[in-house]
């Protein structure tokens, strides 16, 4: 999901069962995903920039503050929503979603989003010609329950600060 106004790419590693039934991006409702994204950047004073429920509010949120959503797998093999039982995985390829839109900066949500992101799309990209900075934060899963929420929001705001969508006052 992205737009030609697109100016950071968030990589998941695979969606969750409950995302895959929403098709839509981390619609888990224990995943801190989106209360992280509100906190970063909904304005304060416009009570209608929200998240919201729906994939629609949430899709139509991430691209008014120009962030493309996507996953570093394409297809694989996994047991419920658990990274540690990934196989055979089929990366996506984002060099045209990255000559489509001017994203400066790519961050993947997570260690196993990084390291499959770093081993079988980070190579191509730079094959390609294409070189866009990474970022790995850490997963906003529940399963992440030694990361607290602000130390979340801190860490991604301080990558939306450092490419340039987020103020750094903000």
């Amino acid at each position: 999901m992205w737009d030609k106004r697109s100016r950071v790419l968030v990589l998941g590693s695979m969606p969750s069962p409950k995302s895959r039934e929403a098709a839509f991006y981390y619609m888990h409702p224990r995943n801190r995903f989106w209360p992280v994204m509100e906190a970063v950047f909904a304005d304060a004073g416009d009570p209608a920039d929200r998240v919201g429920d729906t994939p629609e509010s949430r899709r139509a949120f991430a691209l008014r503050h120009r962030v493309a959503l996507w996953d570093v797998i394409g297809s694989c093999d996994i047991v419920g929503a658990s990274d540690a039982s990934i196989r055979n995985v089929v990366p996506n390829d984002p060099a045209p979603m990255l000559r489509g839109a001017p994203i400066t900066l790519i961050v993947t949500t997570g260690a196993k989003s990084g390291q499959l992101y770093r081993r079988l799309i980070a190579p191509k990209l730079v094959a390609d010609g294409i070189d866009v900075p990474m970022v790995q934060l850490p997963s906003t899963s529940p399963a992440n329950a030694a990361m607290r929420l602000p130390d979340l929001v801190g860490a991604y705001r301080a990558a939306f600060v450092q490419a340039g969508i987020v103020r750094p006052d903000r």
